[in-house]
């Protein structure tokens, strides 16, 4: 019976599972007593193995530590990985591993421990399995992680994440944040504004607030140009139609290799061979030397806009509407 359990369970047990399987609780202690063949990660959670745990195993035993006893606790019925945990054992990029945020199913409280935070609800998720380890879907994964997070930047570059990744639509991510009533979190309200509007990196963020603070024209955010005979262009990270201009914000991260360098001119070839005017920066270039980018934005707009024909694309992208947060 052990066996079973050790399979199912990434080689762990709980206290009430070892005794239901007719193991003493002294023989538990003695063999994950120091130098005994198992380890005692949490209370009532053992590791039936001499070597350390690894990511997955810590995520699952604060589930197991949170779950209801008489409960299959991969069931997800009672406790639930969540947050940044969770996001990032999909491997949703910035999504802090730690700490392990558990979501418990109310009327019932787990004591925190560690670093395994448990937090109750009434509103239980739905749940999937990843790796073994229930955990929230990454919706509302994403929405628990936005309201425990306390790094601005860090919630506006997972929150984007999870959108960039597929995971979620952005209206959706922004009626789960308003389901959880975070709207009192400035950070949370400026991610949720900017997924909507169609922002989907933290550099992207961060242009949007700088141009927002010029009088510039407001840019279409991760637009889709098309061609005229309907042929895919690119989505640059800020398009103004009216003038034909494309923001490219491109992190060296993204370009170390040459495949990946020439996508990127021969996407920049595309746009300029049907009229689009194109500025190229980095996010530390926006970062460190703002002016630069909106003088050079400001030479291409007023081109743009002297042009008697305009660049022959369509562009389909997300209106500049901020939903609100109430």
């Amino acid at each position: 019976m052990i066996t079973r359990i050790a399979q199912r369970q990434l080689n762990m047990a709980t206290y009430q599972q070892l005794r239901r399987a007719g193991i003493p609780s002294g023989t538990i202690s003695g063999r994950s007593g120091q130098g005994g063949p198992w380890q005692r990660l949490l209370p009532r959670v053992y590791l039936l193995q001499t070597g350390p745990p690894d990511s997955r195993q810590r995520a699952l035993a604060a589930v197991l530590y949170a779950a209801h006893p008489p409960a299959d606790p991969l069931s997800g019925a009672t406790a639930a990985l969540t947050g940044g945990a969770a996001l990032a054992l999909l491997g949703i990029r910035d999504a802090p591993p730690d700490p392990l945020d558990v979501v418990v199913r109310s009327p019932r409280s787990v004591t925190a421990v560690g670093r395994v935070r448990p937090g109750s609800t009434s509103r239980w998720p739905a749940t999937i399995t990843v790796s073994g380890v229930p955990c929230a879907r990454p919706i509302r994964a994403a929405a628990d992680f936005a309201a425990r997070a306390d790094d601005p930047d860090l919630v506006r570059s997972v929150l984007a994440n999870v959108v960039q990744g597929g995971w979620c639509h952005p209206d959706d991510l922004h009626a789960e944040l308003r389901a959880g009533r975070l709207q009192h979190r400035p950070a949370v309200r400026a991610a949720a504004a900017e997924l909507v509007a169609g922002v989907r990196s933290i550099a992207e963020g961060r242009a949007r607030d700088t141009l927002g603070t010029t009088d510039l024209p407001a840019p279409l955010w991760n637009a889709r140009l098309y061609g005229p005979d309907g042929t895919f262009l690119a989505s640059p990270d800020a398009y103004w139609p009216e003038e034909g201009v494309a923001l490219e914000i491109d992190s060296a991260e993204y370009h170390y290799t040459r495949d990946s360098w020439h996508a990127t001119l021969q996407r920049r070839l595309r746009l300029e061979a049907h009229g689009v005017l194109v500025a190229s920066t980095t996010p530390a270039i926006f970062r460190d030397a703002p002016a630069e980018v909106i003088a050079a934005l400001r030479a291409l707009l007023a081109l743009g806009a002297e042009r008697r024909a305009p660049a022959a694309v369509t562009a389909r992208g997300h209106a500049q509407l901020e939903l609100p947060m109430d």
